[in-house]
């Protein structure tokens, strides 16, 4: 690939990751999925229905297809969330995980210190750890120094779809997180966001909202899929100088005659 994106030592097409939650039914997941291109998808392990007896939304995931990160949405403690990862390894889901810890209920912003100290625990019991976290600088860091395999900065709060609300920290991110991936999660709610969070020079986006609670979920995870590749041509292709004053697009300086 001339433009790998790896996480862990494993490597991906699609800079689109895609949640499995809010839709109208497990169909209409798999048909919004399909569309998005996306090769990694996050279930929530707290409301998978692990009894394979019954229908159950990992019926509708091609497993040949697709990479499940099971996450740990629903955690208000690190003991809650560590408990939560090791659940989904135990039932064969994965030894990956997206480590989320709600640290208030209203704004649903992480938990950062306990985000912290579950990354450290997983970390050192062998797993891929993909934290969750906000756009802090400082505990960016510490999760890399933590042995975190990607640092996933919010744009805005979940499921908000307000879009990137500090992009001045996103920058900061981009030049200091060097290593590892990082990867904008929550906050997008339209395509442009998308594109805008890849202009910004994040490695992927993952979402879920935005494309569930759509109109037209499966047309929106298309726009999508097209967004991330857009943005990220455009971050490796260099956006031009901004001006104040206008420049000729057709210059009659130095024109042969």
């Amino acid at each position: 690939m001339s433009d790998p994106f790896i996480i862990a030592g494993r490597n991906f097409h699609s800079r689109l990751i895609v949640g499995t939650g809010k839709y109208r039914s497990f169909q209409e997941t798999a048909r919004a999925l399909e569309a998005s291109g996306a090769e990694m998808v996050t279930v929530a392990v707290r409301r998978v229905n692990l009894d394979r007896s019954k229908e159950s939304l990992l019926d509708f995931i091609d497993l040949k297809k697709y990479f499940l990160l099971p996450n740990t949405a629903g955690c208000y403690t690190a003991d809650e969330a560590i408990r939560t990862a090791r659940l989904g390894r135990e039932v064969g889901i994965s030894d990956w995980v997206k480590i989320e810890v709600i640290g208030d209920q209203a704004t649903l912003y992480p938990d950062v210190q306990a985000t912290l100290e579950a990354t450290r625990v997983l970390v050192k019991e062998g797993f891929t750890v993909l934290p969750y976290t906000s756009d802090d600088i400082v505990f960016a860091k510490r999760l890399v120094d933590a042995g975190a395999s990607a640092v996933m900065p919010l744009g805005a709060p979940i499921g908000s779809g307000l879009g990137i609300q500090n992009a001045a920290n996103i920058r900061i991110l981009r030049e200091m997180i060097t290593g590892v991936p990082l990867i904008l999660d929550a906050g997008v709610g339209t395509a442009s966001d998308a594109a805008i969070a890849m202009e910004l020079g994040v490695d992927a986006v993952l979402m879920n909202t935005g494309i569930a609670a759509a109109h037209d979920p499966v047309l929106m995870a298309e726009a999508m899929k097209h967004a991330v590749l857009a943005g990220r041509h455009a971050y490796l292709a260099g956006r031009m100088e901004k001006k104040l004053y206008a420049t000729a697009s057709s210059p009659v300086e130095n024109v042969v005659r």
